[in-house]
């Protein structure tokens, strides 16, 4: 099956040292994944620190980082992206907005809206790369006619949106050179996908323009033996900030949730652990290499143009990512 779509490695920020997501990204580079992405979520180690030394030991692969707007300024974004740009010879890849905002009402910032917050983000980082003065007066930046880069940005540097929901999306559609929607089950990818695509369209864009991103949950187990435990783990911390509408695809309601919500609140992770259902189990694309294979074929046929892979990733990440690399990728590039 060859196609044109494009595979992302997606590493979460506590799978170890960084001189694991080094070797991480060199297996992918050399296996054939298009880029190396790193999950920037709050209080956990720092994905612009990974980002940059991943770029010291890859020549190819694409350097993706997140920016979320919550807790950075533009002008760090900016600068930062046009120098790590530079230091990779234009690798860099940006991502901007959010899955979420709950986790932000932690350092009381979650009130801030999110679908403003990140069009002005996008609007005042991308002026900058373009190497314009950004006098502004928005709803939460207001910068002077002294808002200009004092270097030369080596490119235009590509802008990617995080999303959840209806309007974060559209909005992903409307300025985004890419969306990346979560694809938490990948039944339901299709429903963010509509979103972008509305965007685009009420933006006058033709929405083939913008890269479709799935972002996919994935454990691989050649032998069929899942860590379920692992699993339920990760499940437990990010399915409160799941999209509801995606959610019920796969029958996952509220009520189901709630309880998880309150364990973590509380901060029982472990007890939120075992709040997972099996059912919940089925927002992870888990399994051997034909099991992997389905899940991203589901993702394709729902519009996925690029396939981010990531979550837990299997028992060892490096092995992993190599037999993803070896067993699943050269089923999509008629290899």
């Amino acid at each position: 099956m060859e196609n044109n779509v494009r595979f992302a490695l997606r590493l979460l920020g506590n799978l170890g040292p960084t001189s694991l997501y080094q070797e991480a990204c060199r297996e992918a580079e050399a296996l054939g994944f298009d880029e190396c992405w790193f999950s920037h979520d709050i209080l956990m180690p720092n994905s612009w620190v990974r980002s940059t030394a991943v770029a010291a030991v890859t020549r190819r692969v694409k350097i993706g980082y997140m920016a979320v707007p919550f807790t950075l300024d533009p002008s760090e974004i900016a600068t930062f992206a046009a120098t790590l740009d530079e230091y990779s010879s234009g690798r860099v890849v940006i991502g901007t907005g959010s899955h979420t905002r709950v986790m932000y009402d932690w350092i009381g910032l979650g009130d801030r809206d999110v679908v403003e917050l990140t069009r002005e983000t996008v609007h005042l980082v991308r002026g900058l790369l373009e190497g314009r003065r950004m006098a502004h007066s928005g709803r939460f930046y207001r910068w002077t006619d002294e808002a200009y880069l004092r270097f030369t940005p080596p490119r235009r540097i590509p802008i990617y949106i995080m999303c959840y929901g209806r309007e974060l999306c559209e909005l992903s559609g409307e300025i985004g050179d890419g969306s990346m929607p979560m694809a938490t089950p990948p039944e339901a990818f299709d429903i963010p996908v509509s979103y972008i695509e509305a965007g685009a369209r009420r933006a006058g864009r033709d929405p083939s323009e913008v890269d479709r991103v799935a972002f996919a949950w994935v454990y691989y187990a050649p032998d069929g033996n899942v860590d379920e435990g692992a699993l339920r783990r990760v499940i437990s911390y990010f399915v409160p900030y799941l999209d509801q509408e995606m959610l019920s695809r796969i029958g996952i309601t509220r009520e189901d949730v709630l309880p998880i919500a309150g364990r973590l609140a509380a901060g029982d992770h472990e007890g939120a652990a075992r709040e997972v259902t099996d059912r919940m189990l089925d927002l992870v694309i888990r399994g051997g290499p034909d099991d992997i294979v389905r899940g991203i074929e589901t993702l394709i046929e729902k519009g996925a143009t690029n396939v981010s892979i990531g979550g837990p990733l299997g028992r060892n990440p490096v092995e992993a990512v190599r037999g993803i690399g070896e067993r699943v990728l050269p089923h999509f590039r008629g290899n």
